[in-house]
């Protein structure tokens, strides 16, 4: 008999993860120190754009001094996006999301202007090698800006050659960027241009080691027909990409082209600590028309709101988000999203709308789930039967006592693999929604009792110095979800039947284990995820005691087994058979073997 632990100090609890370690390496989850994010002031621009001068920004590869004088920005401004363009590469240099607002860790609330691209933390352009063999790259230029309405075009001169970036802001987060050279051609030589894109994702989100892991690359190819993303880095150098785009948690920054992206490389490099997450890079070569490159690009800058990425049409960017694949992905988008948006449409408040989303899930899931209970409630009953053939076959061999456990399941009437079932069923809605709540954007900021954002960790308890695999704080959903799980498994422990053999692991007590080991990884995840884990597993218990005391008469269950046990074992399931004409061959496989020592 297990004795229930009644508080846990640290030590008890590194100790606990590292000896389930095994089973879950997969929820290992560190977390480094979140870096203070200096407040940025509100910028105030005018409608109408005007250049103004600034101070130079100086990059690796330029080769000769430029003076402060001749870099100056422009500002393009409509109700989605402020964007500032720079003289100096013609590049993009600012992007704000004028109806979005990033998390200040002072005042624990999304209050501060939401910046993509700011402080030098982006950087691209296009290289060409001239007729003598040297690399020139449209970054070290000084461009001349000019304002027309909603475009900027920016020109430099290069030998001879005319390079123009025209930028115009559309509607939708979109910024058009069309590229145009005259005369390039008679100094270069190559077919193709080389384009180079590197980008440093600042963080946004309260919990920088849960945003860390969703920054990542997405890029889709094969004409728009294929989409994928990489955590790691990738290399595609014989698929022509359409698009490549950077992922946060909650928003992205894609470039698309006409033509795409060929022989193209993506690399990423995660970073400890300070405002930026990871840096990315990554590389492409476009190809040249008669030595020209006459293009077009466009630029977005976007939330990742479901609605808003389906609106593109044909350009497969709701992949971007990631709900998950295939039937994961589709239970999300036909179901739990449409679920979701139709309660908030009746004014229920987010943490009530997950409640209710849990009741549905339950409900849906209660046949099966009825059918699993039963199966315990007869496996409970037929229990001194197998403990019986246990004692019996105590000194015979293992797959004979199987075969004798086996079989009073059958003369019982009982299907084991109808247990497997409604486990199986309910994996991918754990998964679904595990890829729900951190990602729905929907969500971010929504409070909820003393949660102040339902997709990032509730931090009431805090921690005056980090502890490891925990952090600096405590969770207290994880530590309600972490309580209710331990009172569920207690619950269901008891109908475990299979006997414990030599050598193999207690299951009970693995059992235990696990909702411990689960603390760690709800401790710095979605608070929402927690809440929904809490409620899940409290209907569990409920669930279980309705069944137990108001539904199943296991006197009924204990008649309905004789009665079937006088009918006569039912014929042999597929999964029957096939695990007898298994356990036959292993027998006579053993035989052989023990007749081979004796020889």
């Amino acid at each position: 008999m297990m004795q229930q632990n009644n508080g846990l100090d640290k030590r008890q609890m590194i100790s606990l993860f590292v000896l389930s370690a095994i089973m879950m390496a997969f929820m290992y989850y560190y977390q480094g120190k979140q870096a203070d994010e200096a407040k940025i002031a509100e910028q105030k621009s005018k409608t109408e754009q005007k250049a103004t001068p600034t101070k130079p920004t100086i990059a690796a590869n330029i080769a000769s001094p430029v003076n402060a004088t001749d870099i100056k920005n422009v500002t393009l401004k409509n109700d989605l996006l402020t964007v500032e363009f720079s003289s100096l590469g013609g590049q993009i240099s600012s992007v704000k999301l004028n109806q979005y607002f990033a998390y200040d860790k002072k005042s624990d609330k999304h209050d501060l202007p939401l910046y993509l691209i700011n402080k030098n933390n982006s950087s691209y352009g296009f290289q060409f090698k001239d007729k003598a063999g040297k690399v020139f790259n449209t970054k070290d230029l000084i461009f001349s800006p000019s304002v027309s309405g909603n475009s900027v075009t920016m020109t430099s001169q290069i030998s001879g050659a005319t390079i123009q970036f025209v930028y115009t802001l559309l509607d939708k987060y979109t910024i058009d960027f069309n590229v145009k050279t005259q005369g390039l051609s008679t100094i270069v030589t190559d077919e193709k241009a080389d384009f180079n894109w590197n980008y440093s994702v600042r963080g946004m989100e309260k919990g920088r080691s849960q945003e860390q892991t969703h920054s990542e690359f997405n890029y889709a190819f094969n004409n728009y027909k294929d989409a994928d993303y990489d955590t790691n880095g990738f290399e595609e150098p014989k698929e022509t990409l359409n698009w490549i785009g950077v992922k946060q948690q909650f928003f992205t920054s894609v470039l698309e082209t006409s033509n795409g992206f060929v022989n193209t490389k993506g690399t990423q490099e995660s970073i400890k600590e300070g405002e930026l997450l990871k840096k990315f890079n990554f590389d492409g070569q476009i190809k040249l028309s008669g030595n020209e490159l006459n293009q077009n690009f466009k630029w977005y800058f976007m939330p990742l709101d479901l609605p808003l990425l389906k609106s593109y049409e044909g350009k497969e960017f709701d992949t971007i988000l990631p709900l998950g694949w295939s039937f994961i992905g589709t239970l999300n988008r036909w179901f739990f999203v449409p679920v979701y948006n139709w309660l908030t449409d009746w004014g229920v408040a987010a943490g009530w709308v997950i409640f209710l989303m849990t009741i549905v899930t339950k409900l849906v899931l209660s046949p099966v789930m009825y059918k699993q209970h039963k199966l315990s409630a007869m496996m409970k009953v037929v229990k001194p039967e197998i403990e019986e053939a246990n004692e019996k076959f105590k000194n015979a061999d293992p797959l004979k006592k199987q075969q004798a456990t086996m079989e009073i399941y059958r003369k019982a009437g009982i299907n084991q693999m109808a247990g497997c079932l409604p486990a199986l069923v309910q994996i991918p809605i754990f998964y679904a929604l595990f890829r729900f709540f951190p990602n729905m954007i929907d969500l971010r900021g929504k409070s909820f009792w003393f949660v102040k954002d339902l997709t990032a960790y509730d931090d009431l308890i805090k921690l005056p110095f980090n502890i490891p695999l925990i952090g600096e704080h405590i969770s207290i959903f994880a530590v309600a979800c972490t309580i209710v799980v331990l009172i569920y498994t207690i619950m269901t422990s008891g109908n475990i039947q299979q006997p414990q053999q030599e050598g193999m692991p207690n299951m009970k007590v693995m059992m235990y284990i696990f909702p411990i080991t689960f603390f760690f990884f709800l401790n710095t995840s979605s608070s929402g995820l927690s809440w929904y884990y809490f409620v899940s597993n409290a209907l569990n218990i409920l669930i279980i005691l309705a069944i137990k005391y108001l539904i199943l008469d296991e006197k009924k269950i204990h008649a309905m087994i004789q009665e079937n046990k006088a009918k006569g074992p039912k014929p042999e399931g597929k999964f029957q058979k096939r695990m007898r004409e298994m356990m036959e061959k292993a027998q006579e496989q053993q035989k052989a073997q023990e007749q081979n020592r004796k020889k």
